[in-house]
């Protein structure tokens, strides 16, 4: 099993940053693609961005993209997510997640390991 703890969500007002934290433990952390997802209220979970397992290769959901920045730190096993020019539609709770692959690790259903999430909430 793996343990993936997220950390960093709060309350920002629209415009602002936040940075969220995923530390994972139990598994070996390299083997893994990691990602983030997001679930708003009364909504279905829906990707974010996922990251290879050496850092090398990134993927974001198009209403990040330029936002949102994905990274990792394998010394830590740790990965984050840097969150820029929030809007209120970015409120959610924030999932990190574990995949075998990028692909896996992009799709609901094929993600091996979820953490409990962090809540980031974004007023206007």
């Amino acid at each position: 099993q793996m343990q993936l703890v997220e950390s960093g969500g709060g309350l920002v007002q629209a415009g602002g940053s936040l940075r969220l934290s995923c530390v994972a433990s139990g598994r070996t952390f390299t083997t893994y693609s990691m990602g983030w997802f997001r679930q708003a209220p009364g909504k279905e979970r829906e990707f974010v961005a996922a990251i290879s397992r050496n850092g090398a290769g990134t993927s974001y959901a198009d209403s990040v993209k330029g936002r949102f920045t994905i990274s990792r730190d394998n010394a830590k096993n740790t990965i984050y997510l840097r969150m820029n020019s929030l809007k209120p539609e970015d409120t959610a709770v924030y999932y990190c997640a574990a995949g075998g692959s990028m692909t896996q690790v992009s799709t609901v259903s094929r993600v091996n390991y979820w953490g409990k999430g962090t809540l980031v909430t974004v007023s206007s």
